[in-house]
């Protein structure tokens, strides 16, 4: 009894699916006086308010999107009822022919409350933030408040007898959980609604009726995550006048979890060019970086981008770079990429640790942007590296021979309808595959193809193209390049493949010895490497064979292995779990055996197997998919999380057949794929994406869900290049969607663009999505991070040094923070803790975050943190130049280097020079002369940029002011 006593059970149901009024984040405020006393906490939404009432339940303000941004400035009241909020506003009733002037501002206020519930429950806000509110309203002192904290989540207790219910915000959207302790009764939960116009049930959802904007409330769907797998729990809605419970048909173990609909966001870029959907990745803050190609000028670009123009000529295309907040709310920014006398594409995406976007791709134009590796030719692989706002690139280098480079059999472009599948082209994108991914030093690498002899060679492991198919006259081998940061050089290049057709599709690094695990698919039937006792030292004689190489961190090939059956096999996804073990993940027409697994589906196409590092055995294998003789899906993300639970991302159907017969490339569809009650979407038209996760070891499914339009002109797909799921187990993928229109592609409200703008375009009318969904079964994760001096993810200061440090997920319950420079370690129950660094040294930190009722209970990160004497000295003065009312002045640097330690003279570029008046200049210790552009004050900053002294970034400002015919006046700070 002891044992159950402590056991919870979440009964977890969406708060708002309405995207209008979800943000990134909820801040809950404490009401310490500056409110109405029924108030507890209060938050603001981006087209209203929400308050947390004594008694448990919630009240909401909603404005009209349009109304309010036509009217900036309006305030928020909550402080009344219901009816006295109403009468505040200025509302008119909603219709097809009502006008709305720029006063007009619509809003509407409803309340819910529990029924029969405990009329005191107490409230128990959690994840403080380091910061607070104060109020000053009004001329009354008595609602005069100040230092009010600033919460991430309220929970109220015992709401009914061993009830609770917790508000929060996850993964962009408001939600609340019911948590049933042992001996709770859920189907007590009642809750009353006062204050709406109506509310009825749309095909299982709620919706709540008002004259603002209507909130839908997605339909309950849960399910239990049990010690032998995944159940899935029927409910619903039951809606008696305003009174709305939440029946479960099926029966609840109080010791289980359950969880909810997962969706994030998905947005179009809303390019009013045709704009092809292709790759997707994320940074370490939850912003979706998204790459396709675009036709013609029309791709919403951003202020100061790289490319504000299309760069190619008529009928060509130009990659186009989109960058969307973490909630997919706002472009941060967009770009084109591209040279003028050819065409682009890119085919993956990943971000570096300073949130510099690589990408890896093809260009055939001459003067793509950028060095030149090789002789160039037809297709040239290109890698390019752009800064954290995309307005430059840090490096970017075209590579390649004299044949297609970075083209896997053909381009489909070229070929009439699209192309066919052949030899190891079996996919409508397969032509544009190829993976880039980077270290924690920086190094990119880059896995591909091509089909030139005289493709450039550097440290590489076999020097020569492997041979060439007599039949077809192709030469085609896989490439493997590994460069510096700036890409300026090749550290490796290599040429990987035997007599026929071989492409390296993915890539990944062993996180125990920084081994390159190489996968794809090949026809050579001597394929390179030592296979001494791998798992299938021979070509097995179908059409194809899926591969894995391991070369060591320097390009020095160690083993391979064939993995396939006498059909046609590929592998598309390589990763590898906590323990090092490596996963491969793709498609087969033949019968890979089920080894070792509990989950699978006999006669599907779909494999996933989990391999030993030296690749000799296979420790479980399995499949999913319908039963067929061809796969379901072409994969495009694969991931393994914290757990070892298992993620694939893929799409299949008429986007891969044209609806011919024979189809072009053969696709089962998404038909009969199996989904779980907590799917986005849990029907298809059987040419959708489709998203599955499952168990570890592959014991059970723990979920399926569809995604895309139902119907159209043409069906959703993705033309070539790999999308991404983080650490977190968030797929962010990118998708051709909506060409021709003729059907609704699902959009979320608030989003960038709900809107192809391309439906009028000539090519197609495509417009990219942007689809993010958080599965929320990656058990807790932790990233320490270190903030010094206002520097984020910075990680070296001066002694004495303060370093604020914080875990960026927040998903613990506890943070256990070890600092190892002597002092004890600390415990807390919030994310972020200050420390101070006394000697000099370099310092291992260490944080774990703990929640016990996660999958791996814990999750360790670490940094590297130095603290150093090596302080430079920074300033300077300035003379003003005659005559009197000259607008000139002499500025000199009187900065000097650490007087300790070695001798580190300033270098040529290790000062910038900020003058407040738009210019900069960039320079050593020498005398300059800057000429302001008028009269009035000017802060002119000279910043320390020379990463050889520990307060690098130091800034020195003095604050000039200049008037006709006055004599300056200086000041400094």
């Amino acid at each position: 009894m002891k044992a159950l006593a402590r056991i919870i059970v979440l009964f977890i149901v969406s708060f708002f699916s309405s995207k209008a009024i979800a943000q990134g984040y909820l801040e809950f405020v404490e009401n310490k006086g500056q409110w109405d006393q029924q108030i507890r906490f209060k938050g603001d939404l981006t087209t209203g308010a929400f308050a947390l009432k004594a008694g448990g339940g919630y009240r909401m303000l909603l404005y009209n999107p349009t109304d309010l941004a036509n009217n900036v400035g309006h305030s928020k009241d909550l402080s009344g009822t219901a009816g006295s909020i109403r009468k505040k506003i200025q509302s008119t009733a909603s219709s097809s022919n009502s006008t709305t002037t720029e006063n007009t501002l619509r809003g509407h206020a409803y309340e819910v409350s529990f029924l029969n519930a405990n009329p005191s429950p107490i409230a128990v806000p959690d994840k403080p933030l380091n910061t607070y509110n104060n109020y000053f309203i009004g001329n009354d002192p008595q609602k005069w408040t100040s230092h009010c904290k600033i919460f991430n989540a309220v929970t109220y207790k015992e709401i009914y007898p061993n009830i609770d219910v917790r508000y929060y915000s996850d993964q962009g959207k408001l939600k609340y959980d019911f948590i049933v302790h042992p001996g709770g009764n859920p189907n007590q939960i009642a809750l009353y609604f006062t204050g709406a116009d109506g509310i009825k049930l749309n095909d299982g959802n709620l919706v709540i009726k008002n004259t603002a904007q209507d909130i839908t409330e997605l339909k309950p769907t849960t399910y239990q995550l049990t010690s032998v797998g995944k159940k899935d729990i029927s409910c619903n809605y039951v809606v008696k006048g305003n009174i709305v419970r939440i029946q479960l048909n099926d029966p609840v173990n109080p010791r289980e979890t359950l969880v909810i609909d997962p969706l994030i966001f998905s947005t179009f870029t809303g390019s009013i060019a045709d704009n092809w959907g292709y790759t997707a990745t994320y940074d370490n803050k939850g912003n979706f970086y998204a790459g396709g190609i675009v036709f013609d000028a029309g791709f919403p670009v951003s202020n100061g981008a790289f490319q504000s123009t299309f760069q190619g000529p008529r009928g060509s295309v130009d990659i186009a770079i989109m960058k969307f907040n973490a909630t997919g709310t706002d472009r941060v920014y967009a770009t084109y990429l591209g040279g003028t006398t050819g065409w682009e594409q890119p085919h993956s995406l990943v971000v570096d640790a300073n949130n510099n976007l690589i990408i890896a791709g093809r260009t055939n134009s001459g003067d793509y942007p950028g060095t030149r590796l090789g002789a160039g030719g037809k297709w040239d692989i290109v890698l390019s590296k752009l800064n954290f706002d995309g307005s430059q690139l840090i490096g970017s280098i075209k590579v390649g021979g004299k044949e297609d480079d970075g083209v896997n059999i053909r381009d489909k472009e070229s070929v009439s309808g699209g192309g066919f599948a052949e030899s190891i082209n079996q996919n409508y994108g397969d032509d544009s595959r190829s993976e880039v991914i980077v270290d924690d030093a920086g190094n990119i690498y880059l896995s591909s193809c091509t089909q030139s002899t005289n493709f450039p060679t550097a440290n590489a492991a076999q020097t020569t193209n492997g041979g060439r198919n007599a039949a077809t006259g192709r030469a085609q081998d896989a490439v493997v390049l590994k460069f510096d940061p700036t890409l300026t050089t090749a550290l490796f290049s290599t040429y990987l493949g035997g007599n026929d057709d071989d492409a390296a599709f993915v890539l990944a690094l062993n996180p125990s010895n920084n081994d390159i695990y190489v996968a794809g698919a090949t026809v050579s039937s001597d394929f390179p490497g030592d296979k001494t006792g791998s798992i299938t030292p021979g070509f097995m004689g179908g059409s194809s064979d899926g591969f894995v190489a391991i070369f060591d961190n320097n390009g020095v090939l160690k083993k391979s292995t064939y993995f396939g059956t006498v059909g046609i096999d590929l592998i598309y996804g390589i990763q590898f779990d906590k323990f090092s073990f490596p996963y491969i993940m793709g498609t087969t027409t033949g019968d890979i055996p089920v080894t070792n697994a509990v989950f699978s589906v006999n006669g599907s196409k779909q494999f996933v197997t989990k391999l030993s590092q030296d690749l000799n055995s296979i420790i479980f294998s399995t499949n999913f998919g319908t039963p067929s003789a061809i796969p379901n899906i072409s994969p495009t993300a694969f991931l393994i999380d914290r757990c070892e639970n298992i993620y694939v991302s893929g799409w299949g159907g008429l986007g891969n057949t044209f609806g011919k017969t024979p189809p072009d490339y053969p696709s089962a569809g998404t038909k009969g794929l199996l989904v779980t009650p907590d799917a986005v979407l849990n029907s298809t038209d059987g040419s959708d994406f489709y998203f599955i996760v499952l168990e570890k070891n592959a014991n059970s499914l723990k979920y399926g869900s569809f995604f895309g339009q139902n119907g159209g002109n043409y069906p959703d797909h993705v033309d070539g290049g790999t999308s991404r799921f983080d650490r977190n187990g968030i797929i962010y993928q990118a998708v051709c969607a909506n060409c021709g229109g003729g059907a609704r592609f699902p959009t979320s409200a608030g989003v960038w663009s709900q809107t192809n703008g391309a439906l009028n375009a000539q090519q197609g009318g495509c417009n990219l999505a942007a689809i993010k969904i958080a599965f929320n079964l990656a058990g807790v994760g932790t990233d320490l991070v270190a903030t010094i001096n206002g520097r984020s993810r910075d990680t070296s200061g001066c002694v004495p040094l303060t370093v604020d440090f914080e875990d960026s997920l927040a998903m613990g319950k506890m943070y256990v923070w070890q600092f190892n420079d002597g002092t004890k370690n600390d415990t807390t129950f919030s994310p972020k803790i200050s420390h101070v660094f006394t000697a000099v040294g370099t310092y291992r930190v260490k944080l774990i975050s703990i929640d016990s009722a996660s999958c791996n209970i814990a999750d360790s990160s670490y940094l590297n943190l130095r603290v150093r004497n090596d302080e430079a000295i920074i300033g300077f003065t300035a003379t003003k130049l005659p005559p009197c009312a000259s607008l000139s002045y002499q500025f000199t640097n009187t900065s000097t280097p650490p007087v300790t330690g070695t001798a580190k003279p300033f270098k040529a570029n290790s000062f910038l020079w900020i003058f407040g008046d738009g210019a900069t200049q960039i320079t050593g210790t020498q005398t300059l002369v800057h000429t302001f552009i008028a009269a009035g004050t000017y802060d002119v900053k000279l910043v320390l940029l020379d990463t050889n002294y520990c307060n690098q970034s130091d800034t020195f400002t003095m604050q000039i002011r200049i008037s006709p015919n006055v004599a300056a006046r200086f000041t400094t700070p």
